[in-house]
């Protein structure tokens, strides 16, 4: 009986897996091949070679990733000045609020006049900031279809 309990007992270890993969193929590279592949492989974003490979093999859709630093620094800066526009239309209501609460109507005009002149200047220069960007899109982020 004490015989029958101990081949009972639960093995240890992960469960074995239905369909395990027990095929190995070895290939062998020059200096130049296994630049290239390493290449691919680091574009692809896969973290494991062997998926890569039989990806490779199979003909199965690789997926290559490539980051611009360039367009992400101009993309992080745009953001930032961006917020800071937003923050100098928030200031630009406040001062034209104070202007016409603390002085006379005609000392608040003299002011705002040139507020408005400022105003034009940085209206301007947001135009130029939207074509420059519409023109670096157009040129470093070619944007695919996807279906």
């Amino acid at each position: 009986m004490e015989n029958e309990e101990k081949n009972k007992r639960k093995m240890g270890g992960r469960p074995p897996k239905i369909d395990p993969a027990v095929y190995r193929f070895s290939i062998s590279l020059t200096a130049e091949e296994n630049a290239r592949f390493m290449t691919l492989f680091e574009a692809s974003g896969m973290h494991a070679m062997a998926h890569f490979i039989t990806a490779c093999v199979f003909q199965k859709g690789i997926k290559t990733i490539k980051i611009d630093k360039a367009a992400m620094d101009y993309y992080m800066r745009l953001t930032s000045f961006y917020s800071q526009f937003r923050a100098v239309g928030v200031n630009y209501n406040q001062v034209v609020k104070i202007l016409y609460q603390r002085f006379s109507e005609r000392k608040a005009s003299a002011c705002l006049y040139k507020l408005e002149k400022l105003t034009t200047e940085l209206a301007m220069l947001s135009e130029k900031i939207i074509q420059l960007t519409k023109e670096f899109e157009e040129a470093h982020l070619k944007k695919e279809n996807w279906k």
